[in-house]
């Protein structure tokens, strides 16, 4: 009599920078060849979907932007029915907003960064600019301040998009961080800063992640502001040449100089990926034109940690700012659950 009884099951893990993905190939004294033909296109399938799946690390030359290739939306969005903002942050996508018509200054944000007073104000955006009446103006002195800024904390979405208008004075510098969207634990006591702070330092995967998107001037060799691009934290960023973990660089070198002198729309989004797999993306439009698109990154570990908090600021250093008096205005800030797309016109 034959032991037709299944052999102990063979386990090969695919090693990916994701983690491992075992296919099982059952082993049996008889087996026909229609059965094998079919655990071999099994094995060979769920192969090509882990290799397929290779997590994303820096990419400061956007060798892996997917503009080109991009679904994504672009032109009029959320936005498009609601001229100048106005009743926008009624629309059920849209998380919070503020074009700063009305209010004290910081009012209905968590936290205000103004040293001594005298970074913040409001002032009046230019005639025609189509962006209401008062904006956010962002003094930053050297030797005094590294500027400042506005947080605000908010319920995170699976995928989060962050619109705001800005605008670099003719005589600003280049600017050392921007605007940046933070992952914290939670929204409650010491874990809502788990986020904030790092720099040099690997996350874990389960303490934070972030992405800032920020005008780069390339040591100093673009014209200032630079060029758009993000720089992002995770746990699976690589090391800088001294060996600390410095922001990663997503860049996009052939894209026009950021002007100065004008207001410019710029929106950015964030999907998580599953936890610990690198299915992630972040991607940036300016004036509702996309510009770099990334898929492939493992922003997390686990399931709690999410983008909830959100930091518009202009900090500067004397690494590269030269000026004494560096401003930056913003305007017409939101966070929404889809596509905001540009100010709405009349």
């Amino acid at each position: 009599m034959v032991d037709t009884r299944a052999a102990p099951a063979k386990t090969v893990s695919v090693k990916t920078t994701s983690q491992p993905f075992p296919v099982t190939i059952a082993s049996s004294t008889k087996r026909s060849s229609v059965a094998w033909r079919h655990c071999t296109r099994v094995a060979v399938a769920g192969a090509l979907l882990v290799l397929a799946e290779l997590a994303l690390g820096s990419d400061p030359e956007g060798q892996a932007n997917l503009t080109g290739k991009s679904e994504l939306p672009s032109g009029t969005g959320l936005a498009a029915a609601f001229p100048g903002d106005a009743g926008l942050k009624g629309n059920a996508k849209v998380i919070f907003a503020d074009n700063f018509e009305s209010g004290n200054l910081g009012e209905g944000w968590d936290e205000t960064g103004n040293k001594n007073g005298q970074v913040l104000q409001f002032a009046a955006p230019e005639a025609g600019a189509g962006l209401g009446k008062r904006c956010v103006r962002v003094e930053a002195h050297l030797g005094k301040d590294t500027g400042g800024g506005l947080t605000k904390w908010f319920e995170p979405a699976d995928t989060v998009f962050i619109r705001f208008y800005t605008r670099f004075d003719p005589g600003c510098d280049y600017v050392h961080h921007f605007v940046t969207l933070r992952a914290n634990r939670s929204l409650r006591g010491s874990d809502k800063w788990s986020g904030f702070g790092g720099a040099g330092l690997k996350p874990e995967g389960s303490d934070r992640f972030s992405t800032a998107i920020e005008p780069w001037g390339n040591w100093g060799r673009w014209t200032p502001p630079g060029r758009w691009n993000f720089y992002s934290y995770w746990h699976e960023m690589e090391p800088s040449k001294d060996g600390k973990y410095w922001g990663n660089s997503f860049g996009v070198p052939a894209a026009p100089l950021i002007p100065r002198d004008r207001w410019i729309c710029v929106e950015f989004m964030l999907k998580h990926n599953t936890p610990g797999r690198p299915d992630g993306e972040q991607a940036f439009w300016i004036d509702g034109v996309l510009q770099g698109h990334w898929r492939g990154i493992n922003w997390r570990k686990t399931e709690p940690l999410k983008a909830n908090a959100l930091t518009l600021e202009s900090y500067v250093t004397d690494t590269w700012t030269k000026n004494p008096i560096n401003v930056v205005s913003f305007d017409n800030v939101v966070i929404a659950r889809a596509y905001i797309g540009p100010v709405g016109k009349p």
